[in-house]
């Protein structure tokens, strides 16, 4: 069993490879249509479902029957759910899969939440801010729900995601307003929970799963005609950070195969996305076991100076094997990935995205903090001088790089020289783009059972707009050294501040504004037009700030053109 695997199966919150679970959640996840599992395992053919015995219970009551989700397949009269998302770029991939599933058992999207049978709302739980930006949005939908009682049928309200995995008996309890619950893990099972909400119960299921990836669904993209999009290729972190609450709310570490992955990115190249970008908590730990013949390899060395709170995981296809494949799948679209631990970064990786013209050269390198001291009592692996070595290697290996960071502020036990050291981080990196968060404590993480979140709030907030400051202060320098230069700039749409430019970004991820107008195609092969969304442009940049890039376009091209020029 993994590290941790035991604590989190003996608090309920975690289910084995071939368990069967009480709740019959996993029972229906690992079936097939028209099976039920036994015993220890033994597939059956199915009997009566949980919709046969609600429509007959149904049926001995007076007055009518109570609606149920459509059959799959059906359209007249389907349920209409409406979908919210909230929090990181996970959250809209989950929300893809939920609404590939629902999708599927018949269920209709709107976008009208007043129209809506159904509202789920995909939630995040890293920070107390996060959380009561949904008990704030429950609220609204307690006073819609109440007219709706009165007017039709009742609203179902549904919480998914990483809140509902943290706090599973107070989103029940409090007010009894919602009434479905499910966990990152029971996506599949949302049919049949939203079928119970149905008969006026509530339901929930919030088991973690050691092997849940969802490989086997496509993914329903929410941006229909968009030009990127995020693909999942991992779940779960195993780095056990002791501010961390994702290995709790989410669980451990796991791949999906590398063939549904790239089955996934051909079919957005054909639907015409020209950026991906691949998702995981930890991408880049990336470990494909699902092929026989490579469950002995040797495990990839860390980056130097890294260390881990496991033991090394031999075996499985890596992250740059997945992402050599991902790169030559399509020349014209470009490959991104988010969200990296600095500590897996072998120079196959970096010798990769140096090589191939269409891997952006933008790396995410979160630090947290830049004191030594700091570091270890978050458990990170590293001291300040190991990653600021990575950071000079990362620059070497990669010329004009850009680099992006997260970092926390007033994390438990943090002086004011501490704080100062991640101030002269910030100074000496000098990031391109940077998130940035004042702590907050989050219950289940080491943190919160062996320390003490003793900076005062103020100093938090005062602390975290200096490192706020810093931070433009710098992006504002680095990306002011971009003037001058051509930029080629993947085009998103019109500009939000003015219908007379067009937006996009450059391959640092750098927002980019230029005037919308006529332009003559680099190959000179077509009449000149104005750029749509999905075409590349070459942008002569002119002025710049920490966060944009204005410029003036010249021609459009192709990513491949635009790299053989260079």
């Amino acid at each position: 069993m993994l590290p941790g695997a035991r604590a989190l199966r003996a608090a309920g919150l975690l289910r084995l490879p071939g368990a069967v679970s009480r709740t019959g959640a996993a029972r229906r996840a690992r079936c097939g249509p028209g099976q039920r599992l036994v015993g220890r395992g033994f597939a059956l053919p199915a009997g009566p479902d949980l919709r046969h015995f609600l429509r007959a219970a149904a049926a001995e009551q007076p007055g009518p029957s109570p609606e149920l989700p459509p059959e799959p397949g059906s359209a007249p009269g389907a349920p209409k759910v409406y979908l919210e998302t909230y929090g990181c770029q996970m959250n809209v991939s989950d929300t893809e899969i939920a609404w590939a599933i629902l999708q599927k058992n018949g269920y209709a999207r709107t976008k009208e939440l007043e129209e809506a049978d159904v509202v789920l709302l995909v939630t995040c739980s890293v920070r107390e801010k996060a959380e009561q930006a949904i008990w704030n949005r429950l609220q609204h939908l307690k006073a819609l729900k109440a007219r709706r009682r009165q007017a039709r049928a009742p609203l179902r309200v549904g919480i998914l995601g990483c809140m509902a995995e943290r706090l599973k008996e107070e989103i029940l309890h409090r007010e009894k307003l919602v009434d479905v619950v499910a966990g990152p893990d029971a996506y599949r099972d949302l049919p049949r929970l939203l079928a119970v909400a149905e008969s006026g119960q509530q339901a929930a299921n919030v088991l973690l799963s050691l092997d849940e990836t969802y490989a086997d669904i496509l993914p329903v993209q929410t941006s229909a005609g968009g030009t990127t999009a995020f693909v999942s290729i991992m779940r779960g972190c195993d780095n056990m950070c002791s501010y961390c609450i994702v290995p709790f709310t989410r669980g451990r570490e796991r791949s999906r195969p590398i063939a549904s992955i790239l089955q996934e990115v051909r079919m957005l190249s054909d639907q015409g996305v020209k950026e991906v970008t691949l998702l995981g908590q930890n991408v880049n730990s990336f470990r494909d076991l699902s092929e026989v013949q490579f469950q002995s390899v040797a495990a990839p060395g860390l980056s130097r100076g890294f260390r881990t709170v496991y033991k090394a995981k031999p075996g499985g296809l890596r992250f740059s094997h997945l992402l050599d494949q991902v790169s030559r799948i399509d020349p014209e679209m470009r490959i991104r990935f988010t969200s990296p631990h600095p500590k897996d970064f072998p120079d196959e990786v970096l010798q990769l995205i140096q090589e191939r013209h269409n891997i952006c050269k933008q790396l995410h390198l979160p630090a947290q903090s830049g004191s030594t001291r700091v570091l270890e009592a978050m458990r990170r692996g590293y001291t300040r001088e190991a990653y600021l070595e990575l950071v000079h290697h990362v620059r070497d290996s990669i010329p004009g790089v850009s680099l992006s960071s997260d970092f926390i502020a007033g994390f438990c036990g943090e002086t004011e020289e501490d704080h100062l050291q991640t101030v002269s981080l910030l100074q000496e990196v000098r990031y391109n783009v940077g998130f940035l968060f004042a702590y907050s404590m989050r219950q289940k993480t080491r943190a919160h059972h062996r320390l003490q979140d003793d900076v005062p709030v103020d100093v938090k907030k005062r602390r975290l707009e200096q490192l706020i400051a810093t931070f433009r202060e710098e992006a504002a320098r680095a990306n002011v050294a971009l003037v001058g230069q051509a930029q080629l700039v993947l085009v998103e749409g019109p500009s939000k501040r003015s219908a007379s430019e067009l937006c996009g970004r450059n391959d640092g991820n750098i927002k980019v504004i230029f005037p919308d107008t006529e332009l003559e195609d680099a190959a000179k092969c077509g009449a000149p037009g104005r750029a749509q969304p999905g075409d590349y442009v070459m942008v002569k940049v002119t002025s710049a700030s920490s966060q944009t890039l204005r410029g003036v376009s010249l021609c459009r091209t192709t990513l491949s053109r635009a790299a053989a020029s260079h």
